[in-house]
């Protein structure tokens, strides 16, 4: 799409030097849709930038990553999806979504935004939720122009459920999805997650509890349905034409209570099946673990963190 400039962008709630943008999206059914793209620049000009795509239940909040990728010489942008974080409007369910190919439309918007202000070398980033959609959209644009890269922080290649659930019970979920998108199912997310995380629970970081909430017992079935039909192409083994990296937590755990485990472990996916998918990919795919990583690797403690961060620029640096 042709980009009209000059764009202008507000300042962000994050504070000094965030901006964001407000991204006009084809209505849908619940009427007027909007995303919004956060920016940071580098104190320097460049022409290397990078997109990241938060999880579910999620918005973009993560100044440290910003400020690394800033002082590793990268322009920084993050999407907050349609429905969720400052892009959710009060018509809309938060989080909805009927196939994750919806959010080709912000992602596509983003990225010709971030090249027409220079940039011709884009890492596409991903967390969680937001990992499976940034693999599913290298995958469907395999001649993308500017994408030169893809990292992954333990993209949801996977349901966490015994195997029992996942080829009786998940099948069927995904149809019953798929005919009556608004019943809501039993989401299992371990209630320790964001507790592990915010700075007046048991964390040390400061996020929006409206945005990020403590608890989210039950998920629409439409989500289960998109996410079942997107991870069956993870599965079959996609293509994928840039340097990939897939970073996952050495372990997961189920922790009842809040304790160390919760805050040493992938707690919401099951680490062996990021793993197993990931190898399945086709291209030039690296996979690390991380030693003690929460499932936002970029979360974990301060001594974690470092490493998340000296292995993806270290990375970085050999591949483009």
């Amino acid at each position: 799409m042709a980009i009209q400039h000059p764009i202008t962008y507000a300042p962000d709630l994050l504070g000094a030097g965030y901006e964001q943008l407000t991204l006009n999206l084809p209505d849908d059914d619940e009427g007027k849709v909007v995303a919004t793209l956060v920016r940071k620049k580098a104190q320097h000009t460049t022409n290397k930038a990078v997109l990241y795509i938060h999880g579910f239940i999620d918005y973009f909040f993560q100044t440290e990553m910003a400020e690394q990728f800033n002082q590793q010489g990268y322009d920084f942008y993050a999407l907050d999806l349609r429905k969720y974080g400052r892009s959710y409007r009060p018509h809309q369910k938060y989080y909805y979504v009927k196939n994750l190919n919806e959010y080709d439309a912000e992602i596509h918007q983003a990225l010709d935004i971030i090249a027409s202000e220079q940039h011709d070398s884009i890492v596409l980033a991903g967390h969680s939720t937001g990992g499976l959609i940034a693999t599913l959209f290298a995958a469907h644009n395999l001649d993308h122009p500017t994408i030169k890269a893809l990292w992954c922080n333990s993209p949801f290649y996977d349901f966490n459920m015994n195997i029992l659930k996942k080829k009786l019970a998940l099948p069927r979920l995904s149809q019953l999805g798929k005919k009556f998108p608004n019943i809501k199912f039993p989401s299992d997310l371990n209630k320790n997650y964001v507790p592990s995380l915010h700075k007046d629970l048991s964390g040390e970081w400061d996020f929006n509890l409206t945005w990020k909430p403590t608890k989210y017992p039950k998920v629409y079935l439409s989500f289960v349905h998109a996410i079942f039909e997107a991870q069956r192409e993870i599965h079959a083994g996609a293509k994928v034409s840039v340097p990939t990296l897939v970073m996952h937590s050495h372990q997961t755990k189920n922790p009842k209570r809040m304790n160390r485990a919760a805050k040493t472990s992938d707690i919401i996916l099951e680490v062996k099946d990021i793993e197993k998918y990931a190898k399945k990919l086709q291209g030039d795919v690296n996979i690390m673990t991380i030693k003690n990583g929460l499932h936002d690797l970029v979360l974990s403690a301060s001594p974690v963190r470092i490493q998340v961060y000296e292995s993806l620029f270290g990375w970085l640096k050999q591949k483009i």
